[in-house]
């Protein structure tokens, strides 16, 4: 990938197209197999209202997973997540140049939303499409920034979708890992990883 920055949105790379229909064809395999549920996969909901910002939030509607570039299906594919996070695993190895990760589920459903919500943030990042979700870390802004000095390669396997991310970028590396240690933090304690992250840049 040229290593050069642009406000402009550059169009998808043949790789990259040839990418996404093989790891979208894998979740249609998935979906088959198992069915995609988005909405209500776990009937289990609590209420809680809280906001370090003063906004407060609720965890039955989760407005935090709105964004101002997000579909509907995608805060809900988010909300999906969230209410299942226990069911989710993630295992992160960082590389001199980058980061490896392997995200998986035994839930079929919930493997296919990780899937689909996986390539399409990867899809969002190398087109510059910032969602902006509300709670959003803002780790993710250099990421979207210098967006073509990351190369990214995605693979599901048996043992989930592996994503392998590197740059050349020692600042991009840096925010790959952080980043990286962000989303696992919420795999292990879903919405209060986000609670304890948003009250801490809220300085409280």
């Amino acid at each position: 990938m040229e290593n050069k920055d642009t406000n402009a949105t550059p169009a998808p790379t043949t790789a990259q197209n040839f990418r996404r229909n093989a790891v979208y064809g894998a979740l249609v395999a998935v979906a088959l197999a198992g069915g995609i549920v988005l909405a209500n996969h776990s009937t289990a909901q609590s209420t809680h209202s809280h906001g370090a910002d003063g906004t407060g939030h609720d965890e039955v509607n989760m407005p935090g997973l709105r964004g101002v570039d997000a579909t509907d299906e995608e805060s809900a594919e988010l909300a999906v997540m969230f209410r299942n996070f226990e069911d989710i695993s993630r295992t992160v190895t960082n590389l001199d140049n980058g980061i490896r990760t392997v995200t998986y589920s035994a839930d079929k459903a919930l493997m296919a939303t990780v899937v689909s919500h996986v390539v399409g943030m990867i899809d969002r990042v190398d087109e510059g499409r910032d969602p902006q979700i509300v709670i959003q870390s803002p780790t993710l802004d250099i990421l979207f920034e210098r967006r073509a000095r990351i190369e990214t390669e995605i693979t599901t396997t048996n043992e989930g979708i592996v994503v392998v991310q590197t740059s050349s970028d020692p600042e991009v590396v840096a925010a790959l890992q952080t980043h990286a240690g962000e989303v696992s933090d919420l795999v292990d304690r879903g919405m209060a990883a986000v609670h304890e992250a948003m009250m801490k840049r809220a300085g409280n």
